[in-house]
């Protein structure tokens, strides 16, 4: 038995080895066709072929209010797209601008004296070689200039020689063909560049397309551009897109061109569409080219679809930003129709909710006069963190309480409201003599002497009637230290940019102190005063100014958002160093402004359902708009702080009419203030679920004020 199987092995060993001879051989006899048969073939195909790998822009993200409403979207349009290749010349894009201008039209408004003698040194050979004269060409040569840098100055010699009797012999016909060929110029090698995707008709969709084959490069497609569903509303904050032939701003072309952007991409270029840019701009689609070895495309493959931009969710509440932007309009048109108000040409408005700094509406509107004549109303809601006023007793609140931090007042304090005779000053008294007063009646009725006083006595002064006042200059520092606590005087935070700190005077004149105590000599922003009554109505907490609310992720079906992807929390700048029941105090006399009579806002507010609480400003200025003529001539800022209800605030304010006339315009900053608190009480009944959103917010809030302590 072991005999036999000894001699089994070496015959199954045999066929084995059998076999894998056979495979070899195979082998062998296929790497010896493709190298003898096929091997010149093949080698000639690598080297003809090229894989270059190009990007092509997708659609911006869109951009929603914060129910969801669409505020700026993207329209799709019909393009007309060229794509040349690395060995295209200038005479081989004329060859497909004439054919194409058979095809569609393309406005001749963008065409330059440049582009005309470009165009008319290649259609008149004869006549352009006859600009440069073969001695001076001849000269050229004798320079020691290369082929290149010969050709080069010749060539900027005939651009220099052709009079417009020579661009006059361009037809009208040729016009067209050359704005054409400007579009087909413009674009670098191998990317897609738009010809045309303005009102291309669906006619001229059409025919382009039957001809492509005629048309090599061209191609016909989807384009995309940027549609403000809300118009002009709320347009200066939302920013603007480049236009396809203005592509990247060069001031940021390396910038761009490091994060995969070509050239012609579109991209924000102000506030939220380019603080966003990162976000909006999407995932472009990859496209490899495959061209052979002289750059001439032999196939394209799409290798990325591409991804549009992610979205942006703001905390503007849309529909009240119409109302507060129409209220404003109407107002100041009103004012201005009485024909007694001549340097009036604007006015702000800021919403938040206090509790969490969310922006409800941010609006500025400006009169300006066109060149016809006529008075145009422009929006200016970026006035709101761009400029600065004197904002007068709306700060009250924030003296008040920087004397009680300070120990110069305290709870139901009285002084008497009486002229104060500085030597050397014009008398300094409030509107009316109020006599002995406590805090809560000189926040309601506005004594400006009350807070002098205070002032005088932070500043460790003593006043003596016609004598000189001395008080100490750090007091500048001390009253301006509790000022910022509330955001006046420093930036507040908001996610845009450009937003200024405001002004601050710099003199530390004894007098220039009882001023900056009613709010009439450091200059504040719209949203500053947003974010000091904000601070007063929530108990303390300075809270960031927040616009945009989430990033979510793009999602094809219009009907439903995509999940959310970061989601920007209220955050508490600071806690104001001072006790609460301090602010309570002034808490209550801003209240007394609005409830009581008496107040100074009493008559336009008595009646207000949702019970309001604020502060009203009168301040004396100096004009400094765009009238030369009336520079530094005596004004008014009129002004009003608030919130509402004023026992559990979800809504705060501030309204700021800069340059008014008083008497003429006594009012305004009142009468405003009610329109817009009504508009959002009436909206807040249209949309139960605004109520539970609301609070929902407020709990959220209440935690991270506790967290952040």
């Amino acid at each position: 038995m072991k005999k036999k199987k000894r001699a089994q092995v070496p015959f199954r060993l045999n066929i084995l080895f059998f076999l894998v001879f056979m495979l070899f051989s195979a082998l062998i006899l296929r790497l010896g066709v493709v190298q003898i048969v096929y091997g010149e073939q093949y080698r000639k195909e690598v080297e003809r072929t090229e894989n270059v790998t190009v990007s092509t822009p997708v659609p911006r993200g869109k951009i929603y209010d914060r129910y969801h409403r669409v505020i700026v979207d993207n329209i799709p349009l019909n393009a007309i797209t060229y794509t040349r290749t690395k060995t295209t010349t200038p005479e081989d894009t004329l060859k497909i601008a004439q054919r194409l201008a058979q095809y569609i039209d393309k406005p001749v408004d963008k065409v330059t004296e440049r582009d005309m003698k470009d165009y008319w040194i290649l259609t008149r050979e004869e006549k352009a070689a006859k600009k440069v004269s073969e001695a001076e060409k001849k000269a050229l040569q004798k320079k020691g200039l290369s082929d290149k840098e010969l050709d080069k100055k010749v060539y900027e010699l005939t651009l220099e020689r052709i009079t417009a009797d020579d661009l006059k012999e361009i037809k009208p016909e040729e016009m067209k063909v050359l704005a054409i060929k400007r579009s087909l110029d413009s674009g670098y090698a191998l990317t897609p560049q738009i010809v045309k995707n303005k009102n291309v008709t669906n006619e001229e969709y059409a025919v382009v397309s039957e001809h492509l084959e005629e048309l090599p490069g061209v191609n016909t497609t989807t384009d995309w551009e940027r549609h403000y569903v809300y118009g002009n509303t709320f347009r200066s904050v939302l920013g603007s897109v480049t236009s396809d032939e203005d592509g990247v701003p060069l001031e940021k072309l390396d910038y761009f061109l490091a994060r995969d952007y070509s050239r012609n991409d579109r991209v924000g270029k102000s506030y939220l569409e380019a603080q966003y840019e990162d976000v909006l701009h999407g995932k472009k689609a990859k496209i490899k080219n495959i061209t052979d070895k002289s750059g001439n495309v032999i196939e394209t493959q799409q290798v990325y679809e591409g991804e549009r931009g992610k979205d942006l969710v703001l905390t503007i509440d849309m529909e009240l930003q119409q109302r507060v932007e129409q209220i404003i309009q109407e107002e100041l048109l009103a004012t201005k129709r009485k024909g007694h108000a001549p340097l009036l040409d604007r006015a702000f408005v800021v919403m938040m909710n206090p509790k969490t700094g969310e922006v409800l509406s941010m609006a500025g509107k400006r009169l300006v006069k066109t060149d016809s004549g006529k008075t145009e109303i422009q929006d200016y809601a970026l006035g709101t963190i761009t400029s600065a006023y004197a904002m007068g007793s709306a700060v009250k609140g924030a003296t008040v309480l920087t004397g009680f931090q300070t120990g110069v007042l305290h709870n139901n304090t009285y002084l008497v409201d009486e002229p104060l005779y500085i030597k050397g000053t014009k008398p300094k008294k409030s509107w009316k003599t109020m006599g002995s007063i406590n805090e809560l009646t000189a926040l309601k009725q506005s004594s400006n002497v009350y807070m002098f006083k205070t002032a005088i006595a932070i500043g460790r002064g003593t006043y003596r009637p016609h004598g000189p006042l001395s008080i100490d200059p750090d007091a500048f520092t001390t009253i301006r230290r509790y000022f910022s606590q509330f955001g006046l005087g420093v930036k507040t935070g908001i996610d845009l940019p450009n937003e200024i700190t405001g002004f601050q005077g710099s003199s530390k004149m004894p007098g220039l102190l009882l001023d900056l105590a009613i709010g009439q000599y450091d200059m504040y922003t719209p949203m500053q005063m947003a974010q000091y009554v904000s601070t007063i109505a929530n108990g303390g907490y300075r809270m960031k100014p927040q616009i945009v609310k989430e990033i979510r992720e793009p999602n094809n079906d219009d009907k439903e958002l995509g999940p959310v992807i970061r989601d920007f929390q209220p955050t508490v700048l600071n806690r104001v160093d001072m006790k609460t029941a301090y602010i309570d105090r002034v808490k209550e006399g801003f209240r007394r402004v609005m409830q009581e009579p008496g107040g100074t806002a009493y008559a336009y507010f008595a009646d207000a359902p949702y019970k309001p609480a604020g502060k009203t400003g009168t301040a004396e200025a100096f004009y400094d708009g765009p009238i030369q003529s009336k520079k530094n001539d005596p004004t008014y800022n009129l002004t009003l702080v608030g919130y509402a209800p004023y026992n559990a605030p979800e809504v705060s304010f501030a309204v700021v009419v800069p340059w008014a006339t008083q008497g003429d315009s006594d009012g305004i900053n009142n009468r405003i203030g009610r329109r817009i608190l009504d508009a959002y009480f009436e909206l807040k009944k249209e949309r139960p679920q605004q109520g539970t959103q609301q609070t929902q917010q407020d709990e959220t809030q209440t935690d991270s004020q506790a967290t952040n302590q």
